[in-house]
């Protein structure tokens, strides 16, 4: 049966259309970045949307239940993320709408075609081998530490998949946002929203929201930023919305 559980799996809901997911409490869950990002973008009707570097399926599952977006394909290289990715859209009957496809992101124009999508998300690791501690658990380092593909193949990639015009919507860290920024001009991304989100009102932003354009000429909306918590263990109404609570 295709949605036996294995071991160390559980079903957790998404609070949005009865969708659920299926993950490995002792792998790489999803986070609140990943929400918020399904939260961010924005795929129109009719439109078709590709997310790279999946995991386990959440910000297709999620973009299919919050706009009216065509078809939403994924690619991931972990074989093991995928298998539950793949099972999770079965156990949401969402087979004709989300495709999970295994490859890796440094292929994925190959894999897909030059100008084949009119938006893309990702959710790509944030630290270099110069940052932090890599997680002894392969799947936890893969996910957190660019040990597979670069920010500057996910940037690469995405603007040969993408149409003229078409959106990519990625969430990273904003002590590499000069990095970011240079990376996607280079390859013809240009920024046009970016939304900062704070853990609190009075604290730094610890994740940056960014939309860019292909082919776009430059001009770029900060929006107004984003507050995680209004106190401790209380998210902000914000929050809650975009969860679905």
């Amino acid at each position: 049966m295709m949605n036996k559980l294995l071991e160390n799996e559980r079903i957790d809901d998404l609070h949005r259309n009865h969708y659920k997911i299926i993950q490995n409490t002792k792998k790489f869950c999803f986070g609140m970045d990943a929400v918020l990002l399904s939260g961010f973008a924005r795929v129109k009707e009719g439109e078709t949307a590709l997310d790279l570097g999946t995991g386990t399926g959440i910000i297709p599952i999620l973009l299919e239940a919050k706009t009216k977006g065509k078809h939403f394909s994924a690619l991931e290289i972990q074989e093991e993320s995928a298998f539950m990715a793949k099972r999770s859209v079965e156990l949401n009957n969402l087979q004709d709408k989300i495709d999970i496809i295994i490859g890796d992101i440094k292929e994925a124009s190959k894999i897909f075609g030059a100008a084949s999508f009119d938006v893309i998300t990702t959710n790509p690791p944030y630290m270099t081998d110069n940052h932090g501690l890599v997680n002894p658990n392969k799947e936890k380092a893969i996910a957190r530490h660019e040990l597979l593909c670069s920010l500057e193949d996910v940037i690469r990639e995405s603007s040969k998949i993408l149409k003229t015009n078409g959106r990519f919507y990625m969430v990273h860290r904003p002590f590499r946002l000069a990095e970011i920024i240079v990376i996607m001009e280079k390859y013809k991304l240009e920024p046009k929203h970016m939304c900062f989100v704070h853990p609190y009102i009075n604290k730094e932003p610890n994740m940056v929201l960014i939309e860019a354009m292909k082919g776009a000429k430059p001009r770029v909306t900060i929006d107004a930023p984003l507050i995680v918590y209004k106190e401790p263990g209380v998210y902000t109404d914000e929050i809650y919305d975009i969860y679905g609570y």
